[in-house]
């Protein structure tokens, strides 16, 4: 592949959106392709990175799955990504396609620019931005305009109370994107699907392709190939936070915060999982992820929320040697109780 550009897949959303379930989709139907993975998580714990490594897809080996934990990407850019992408590149074995799936925090604009950087630019293109959005979380109203619509919301979601950072990462993911995934379309009718698809529109001053998928499923013709060159017109997608730092302001994370929840055996999932909800809905966690261990079961337990929506499935069997552990990366806003939490999650087991 040398003297040929390698093309990048920058994968971006919300939290929750569903963006690493359609890269392991992904992954299972690259056509023969390899795929490096470069995944930055907002949290402790690497849950991401678990579920995609030792998943047992020929498209993506373990090597080639590169987590950066340090922080959110287009905060480490310079520290983080070019650093890693540079030890990528200079692999004897690279791979014909990279793709990074950014933490739900992550401003794709500062990441995308940075393809620009002398050192990338002439062996990386990126080949588009992909932005996935939980269509039934937008249809519900969770980020709309309509302030009527926002209040009656407000009686069953407390984080609406914090609308305004949310909505600002929405809006600039979906600046950012060439192609936009109405995601957990099946959880909707068709009519509240289009107006999702008005909202997201009334968004940006360019619309990109939408398509709408169920658990992220998507062929790899789609996904792979748009052949965009984004870094070159990304200057032309303003961010909010870059409009902010025009006007002097700063980009801060200090709306939110994580933490890690260590707990023993889960002998009953469903009824844990049941439990769980009640402690989402009473401490207005906006995020919850991680492994469970099930007692007599040879797989782990995935765990993911988004709000009190939960999926949990067994993934994978523990490997030979690895420790079974239950762990849940918890995320919220920077005033939730992290001390009464903890308590909550342990009791639920």
């Amino acid at each position: 592949m040398q003297g040929q550009k390698i093309p990048a897949t920058v994968i971006t959303g919300f939290l929750g959106s569903g963006k690493t379930t359609m890269i392991r989709n992904l992954l299972e139907n690259a056509n023969g392709k390899r795929i490096a993975l470069v995944i930055n998580e907002f949290g402790d714990l690497g849950v991401d990175g678990g579920i995609l490594k030792g998943c047992g897809i020929e498209a993506c080996r373990d090597e080639d799955v590169i987590e950066l934990n340090n922080g959110c990407i287009c905060c480490t850019v310079a520290d983080d990504f070019i650093p890693t992408m540079t030890k990528l590149l200079d692999r004897a074995d690279r791979p014909d396609h990279i793709v990074i799936e950014t933490s739900g925090l992550a401003l794709p604009q500062p990441l995308v620019a940075a393809f620009n950087w002398p050192e990338i630019k002439t062996q990386v293109t990126v080949d588009g931005v992909i932005t996935v959005i939980d269509a039934a979380a937008v249809s519900e109203g969770r980020f709309a305009d309509d302030h009527d619509k926002v209040d009656a919301q407000r009686v069953e979601d407390d984080a609406l109370d914090h609308e305004s950072p949310l909505e600002e990462l929405y809006e600039d993911q979906i600046r950012a994107a060439d192609l936009i995934v109405l995601n957990k379309a099946d959880l909707i009718d068709d009519e509240r699907l289009e107006k999702v698809r008005g909202d997201v529109a009334s968004r940006s001053a360019r619309v990109p392709n939408m398509v709408p998928a169920s658990f992220g499923k998507l062929g790899a013709e789609l996904l792979l190939g748009l052949g965009v060159g984004t870094e070159g017109d990304i200057a032309n997608r303003k961010s909010h936070h870059e409009l902010e730092h025009e006007a002097g302001e700063e980009h801060d994370h200090d709306e939110f915060e994580s933490f890690v929840v260590g707990l023993g055996p889960v002998a009953e999932p469903k009824a844990f999982v049941e439990k769980l909800k009640g402690v989402i809905a009473a401490h207005d966690i906006l995020r919850l992820k991680g492994f469970v261990d099930v007692p007599g079961k040879p797989m782990r337990l995935v765990v993911q929320a988004v709000g009190t929506r939960i999926e949990h499935y067994f993934d994978r069997a523990w490997g030979a040697g690895e420790e079974r552990t239950s762990r849940l990366v918890v995320i919220g806003l920077h005033d939730i109780d992290a001390v009464a939490i903890e308590r909550a999650v342990k009791a639920a087991v």
